[in-house]
């Protein structure tokens, strides 16, 4: 919860800040930027980013409980714009995206095992569509939402270890749904967006062990991704 909270106050200092810089943008004769920026039927960008992973895990049973402590991990990748309508546009933002989640298991005793580190390393594949406000000055608040695709070249998926050897497995390919918000900035030179985004897991990402009652995945049913990311684009 604290590092969801840095993202929020982060997010929200990013469009204040910006806020504040476009003040100007807002007089009644404001300088307009990039005035037909928007009317390009397809332009290009890439983004830079944090992101915060967690896990949403339905356990078999109450007694055993596992705590995921989310760490910060960062992202970068491209934008390809395709424009669809003067408010709609369909988006594509292949990226590489670095996180790492923490799993403590707090009734096993043994301090090595009581601990799974679990870093994954994404290939990332969102196809969204962007829903755009009226352009007031140079600012444009905006949604987004779709669907996307992830490789993980962390995931273990086909070692034959398990946790028993301290090595947790995860299925290579996977795939979410994804929401979010931000706001176009349109600068002297380029256009630059910040935003923020929930990205939600569809299936099951947890292979179990070999053993089925495995103190660390025999209490789970079904393990998937949760995770807020923030990008600051540049078009």
């Amino acid at each position: 919860m604290k590092k969801l909270f840095f993202l929020l106050i982060l997010i929200s200092s990013t469009i204040s800040n910006a806020q504040v810089f476009s003040k100007s943008m807002f007089a009644k004769k404001p300088i307009i930027n990039l005035e037909n920026f928007d009317k390009q039927r397809i332009h290009f960008g890439f983004f830079l980013g944090l992101n915060s992973y967690d896990f949403k895990i339905d356990k078999k049973y109450d007694d055993q409980d596992i705590l995921v402590d989310s760490q910060m991990g960062f992202n970068v990748g491209l934008i390809t714009n395709l424009r669809l309508t003067e408010y709609v546009d369909l988006r594509f933002e292949p990226g590489l995206y670095y996180g790492q989640r923490n799993l403590h298991f707090p009734h096993m005793t043994n301090a090595v095992d009581a601990l799974r580190e679990v870093k994954s390393t994404y290939i990332h594949f969102p196809l969204l569509l962007k829903f755009s406000s009226k352009r007031m000055g140079n600012v444009r608040p905006y949604v987004l939402g779709g669907i996307s695709s992830d490789m993980n070249l962390s995931s273990n998926a086909n070692s034959k270890d398990d946790n028993s050897s301290n090595r947790f497995r995860m299925l290579k390919n996977t795939s979410n749904y994804e929401l979010g918000l931000g706001i176009d900035l349109y600068m002297e030179y380029f256009k630059f967006s910040p935003s923020i985004r929930g990205v939600f897991g569809m299936k099951n990402e947890l292979i179990p062990d070999n053993d089925p009652n495995s103190p660390w995945t025999g209490n789970v049913n079904k393990m998937m991704t949760r995770g807020i990311f923030i990008n600051f684009a540049f078009h």
